[in-house]
């Protein structure tokens, strides 16, 4: 330290005047330097701040993420048990205390006891009695105990031969013998049972063609080629085209079609110029007796190639994607999917804990559908109008609660812009939330469409891309056949091999 910075400030009376203008000159250096301190310090600090409360945004977003799972986003339940992921809330049993499985005095399942067995085969004693004497002379005393077991039969491949032989008539023209029906037009092929099966394991259980071939072999001994297996979707969904278009029709005629979608990756793995990813959409509309599938894109030209384009003036059950409500697809009476909303809510909850409005409207909503159900299952005309009125007056008083707080909400918080266009919708299309609540024939979610899109999400988990597009619609023109088929009582394997022997079903007419 320099002796005058040490020296009593009294003692600056004896500085001569060129002692203190170097002072005053020093000390205004250093104030400079100090002041271009504290400015750096000052730009340091306001970047740490903005650097914190960019990585306390990102921290809130990733938590947020963290917390979706299949109770309250589209997420598939497969997901819930992910690293780091917060599974869903235990359902509450409203306080019943019931335990899980059959309840008491519920019918319950079980292999009966047939009075028209197949076979029936007599058991009689066999050796020697303790006296010494063979049973085989003893005196029948008739049956003491019957049981029943119900077996399949071992399945072995078995090779037939035809030989189509000629004749001739007395007035010489000549005759053979026309190929069974079922059989190719080769010199070797496989029969019309063993093709269902190969059809069945490849549209309805969603196999590799590889594990079909494996499967085959080891459970009947005969080993179908790879090609050969994959050919046999175009050739079964050619026999049920027919089908597919008059199922088409049938559901266009429907008062409430469910629809969905789902990404399904198809075709070149490298995506199309302007798009994002490799992949198409699996579009399904549906009712209780009747499915269809389209494979496309998710825009507006696919939308207009469904069961869409021919229903005018009638009810949609969906999830609210946006291409449902354009007006170049044709005017529609809309039921918005409330499992779709509960799951929103339940959303909005967890984003909100300190807020009742997504409890209220939730309750009511869930009331709403239970009402409906058991209305619908006991023949009325409806929900009771005093039970209806009630729960719809609590889910607009939460529709109103949840409006007022949106007003103060900045919506930067992760899930707050989502829970704001959840209240509007509820607030805004009322009539296309609560429309089952006044017709008993619309069905208020879209869970036959979800149920019938599982598979297609399950092959996707199981399995790699398909690489034929082509291919891929036709097992999807089968699926849909056999999807309509079972919904109307009908066995599936049954369908498969009466349509490979030239006999394939069609949907019957619907009752007036």
């Amino acid at each position: 330290m320099c002796l005058w910075l040490t020296r009593p400030v009294a003692s600056l009376e004896e500085f001569s005047r060129e002692e203190l203008i170097a002072l005053a000159l020093r000390q205004a250096a250093l104030v400079d330097r100090l002041t271009a301190q504290v400015a750096a310090m000052a730009v340091q600090v306001s970047e740490l701040v903005e650097a914190n409360e960019d990585l306390a945004g990102r921290l809130a977003r990733a938590e947020h993420l963290l917390s979706r799972n299949s109770g309250n986003s589209s997420m598939p339940p497969s997901g819930d048990d992910a690293p780091g992921r917060t599974p869903p809330v235990p359902k509450r049993r409203g306080g019943t205390g019931r335990k899980r499985g059959g309840q008491p005095g519920s019918s319950g399942s079980k292999l009966e006891f047939t009075a028209d067995p197949d076979e029936i085969l007599p058991l009689f004693p066999q050796g020697a009695c303790g006296c010494g004497a063979d049973l085989s002379g003893a005196a029948d005393l008739g049956v003491f105990a019957s049981s029943q077991q119900t077996e399949i039969p071992m399945v072995i491949a078995k090779v037939t031969q035809y030989d189509r032989h000629a004749a001739r008539c007395l007035c010489g023209k000549v005759h053979v013998a026309p190929r069974p029906a079922g059989t190719g037009r080769g010199q070797t092929g496989y029969g019309p049972n063993l093709r269902a099966w190969c059809v069945y394991l490849l549209a309805v259980q969603f196999l590799p063609v590889q594990r079909v071939c494996r499967l085959m072999r080891d459970l009947t001994g005969a080993e179908p080629s790879p090609g050969f297996v994959h050919g046999i979707l175009n050739h079964a969904a050619a026999a049920l085209r027919e089908a597919d278009r008059r199922i088409r029709a049938l559901i266009t005629l429907a008062y409430a079609v469910c629809l969905d979608e789902t990404p399904l990756r198809v075709g070149p793995a490298k995506p199309k110029a302007g798009k994002k990813r490799a992949q198409k959409y699996l579009i399904v509309a549906c009712t209780e007796l009747y499915t269809h599938f389209l494979l496309g894109d998710r825009d507006l030209a696919t939308f207009k190639a469904t069961v869409l384009a021919e229903r005018t003036d009638r009810i949609i059950v969906h999830d609210r994607y946006q291409n449902y409500d354009s007006a170049e697809i044709g005017p529609f009476l809309h039921q918005l999917c409330c499992q779709h909303l509960l799951r929103d809510l339940d959303g909005a909850a967890e984003c909100y804990p300190d807020q009742t409005w997504p409890g209220q409207i939730a309750r009511a909503l869930r009331t709403l559908i239970h009402e409906a159900n058991q209305a619908r299952h006991a023949g009325r005309s409806g929900i009771d109008p005093e039970i209806r009125d009630r729960q719809i007056f609590w889910l607009r008083h939460g529709v109103l609660l949840g409006l007022g707080e949106m007003t103060h909400r900045s919506g930067n918080r992760p899930g707050e812009a989502k829970a704001r266009g959840l209240i509007e919708v509820l607030h805004q299309r009322e009539h296309d939330v609560l429309r089952f609540a006044y017709d008993l024939r619309i069905p208020p979610t879209s869970n036959q469409a979800e149920r019938d899109l599982r598979p297609s999400k399950i092959q996707q988990k199981i399995s790699g891309r398909l690489t034929s597009e082509k291919t891929t619609a036709d097992r999807y023109t089968i699926r849909g056949v056999l999807s309509t088929a079972a919904k109307h009582g009908a066995n599936q394997m049954t369908i498969l091999r009466d349509t490979l022997t030239g006999i394939p079903w069609l949907p019957p007419e619907p009752a007036t």
